[in-house]
């Protein structure tokens, strides 16, 4: 009887539920494409919301800039993370990270936007003048611009970088720059009076979009559970409304593959630090 009960203690003590995680805080980092005040006010919600349909808890982890995240990111300091597809496959690389979800109704492109009365209708028209972008190796509106902008249409700016997307839509706006990289989705986010001022002049080639990457020594049911969750909270109204904030309008699984073509893109030449 008492091997029994001591066989049956063995076989539980080897089991890992998931409620034996609720105490950890999983680290959960952001790509900062916006203000950290409007991070915090998008993503905060989805991790509570996300925690009431796991058990488990969230810490939502700031970064200064999107060099900063990047760092960060490829160093495996978070356990969960949204990150732009070539941060991805470059975190892959050295860290694993798996991805779990994305939108799967949109794509991900860069845009060229100039003042409306500026007279620059297109890129050739950005021979020699400032343009802005929201850091180095932003993907959309860094990466996927200059390499249009330099290998295709050989032209050379003079680039100047302003940490955020808002930034960049807030700098053309005022004229003190003759056109800024950005995405579409942070473009349709800024106010009417930004917007107002603004004309989209190029379009870049378009990629996956974003996905929610998971570090590997997270664990898999943990993963899964989350994964799960987030599917699900996708299928509901106050899901809906929550990732349209992000912006994410149809959540799906997400792999690896997806961002594959990156890979053969050559935007490494764009890329500053250690590809």
């Amino acid at each position: 009887m008492h091997i029994l009960l001591l066989a049956g203690l063995i076989v539980l003590l080897g089991q890992t539920p998931l409620h034996a995680t609720e105490q950890r805080v999983y680290s959960v980092g952001i790509v900062p494409q916006f203000e950290v005040k409007r991070t915090h006010e998008i993503w905060r919600p989805i991790l509570d919301a996300l925690e009431q349909r796991t058990g488990l808890r969230f810490q939502l982890v700031g970064s200064p800039t999107i060099s900063a995240f990047d760092g960060e990111f490829r160093s495996g300091r978070f356990d969960f993370a949204y990150a732009n597809p070539y941060h991805v496959m470059l975190a892959q690389q050295s860290e694993g990270y798996i991805p779990l979800v994305r939108d799967t109704a949109r794509r991900l492109y860069g845009v060229v936007v100039a003042r409306k009365d500026s007279g620059i209708n297109q890129m050739t028209d950005l021979a020699g003048q400032s343009i802005v972008f929201p850091d180095p190796n932003a993907l959309g509106a860094t990466l996927l611009v200059k390499q249009e902008l330099i290998n295709r249409l050989h032209l050379q700016v003079n680039p100047r970088y302003v940490k955020t997307h808002d930034s960049v839509y807030l700098n053309v706006a005022l004229g003190l720059a003759a056109a800024g990289g950005g995405v579409q989705k942070t473009l349709n986010q800024q106010n009417d009076e930004i917007k107002s001022l603004l004309k989209i002049i190029h379009k870049t080639v378009d990629v996956a979009p974003h996905p929610l990457v998971v570090h590997p020594r997270v664990e898999p049911q943990v993963a899964e559970a989350v994964k799960q969750a987030l599917l699900a909270l996708g299928a509901t109204a106050e899901g809906r409304a929550l990732f349209s904030a992000v912006p994410i309008h149809q959540i799906g699984p997400a792999s690896i593959d997806d961002y594959k073509p990156l890979a053969e893109m050559n935007l490494q030449q764009f890329y500053l630090g250690n590809p």
